[in-house]
């Protein structure tokens, strides 16, 4: 990778909210069907304290061509030791090992955070993101076969973990 990483700021924003939206309206790599406005993402990104739930974005030559970001896995408390990463990559910078790069620092911020477990999802079809969550330890866990629909297709999704720290003993 040719470039740097670093946590996102407010002025990022745009830029974040303009890649995510790309596959929004592009691509089964995200189900949601309408993009975020700016307002939307500025929500979003007050719900992401760098220290618990970092936003992390690549640079290159002083533009943002990729960002990654841990949230919660979901909203009960029960949940909190797992968080859920998500990496998305500006369209024209894809293979250049930003992924890679943005994954790997989301787990090193993960541990660091005290989490038990990653998670990550992706649509069945998404063969590149799920190649590159196992190359760096993922596991699948699960497949939900037609959970999704977009573009007139019902589409299964994925989910890989993982293991932050060693299983409990039972």
């Amino acid at each position: 990778m040719k470039g740097t990483l670093r946590l996102a700021e407010g002025r990022d924003l745009a830029a974040i909210n303009d890649i995510y939206n790309y596959y929004v309206l592009n691509c089964t790599c995200t189900y949601q069907l309408e993009p975020d406005t700016l307002d939307d993402r500025k929500v979003w990104f007050r719900e992401h304290p760098p220290e618990k739930y970092p936003v992390v974005v690549a640079e290159q030559e002083g533009e943002v061509v990729g960002w990654g970001s841990l949230s919660r896995f979901r909203p009960r408390a029960g949940y909190a030791p797992t968080a859920e990463a998500s990496i998305y990559i500006r369209s024209d910078c894809h293979r250049r090992g930003f992924g890679r790069a943005l994954l790997a620092d989301l787990i090193d911020r993960a541990r660091t955070a005290g989490f038990h477990s990653i998670v990550g999802g992706a649509s069945a079809e998404q063969t590149a993101s799920i190649a590159l969550q196992e190359s760096l330890g993922f596991v699948r866990v699960a497949r939900f076969v037609e959970v999704g629909y977009k573009f007139g297709r019902r589409l299964d999704v994925v989910y890989l973990q993982l293991m932050l720290s060693p299983e409990p003993k039972r």
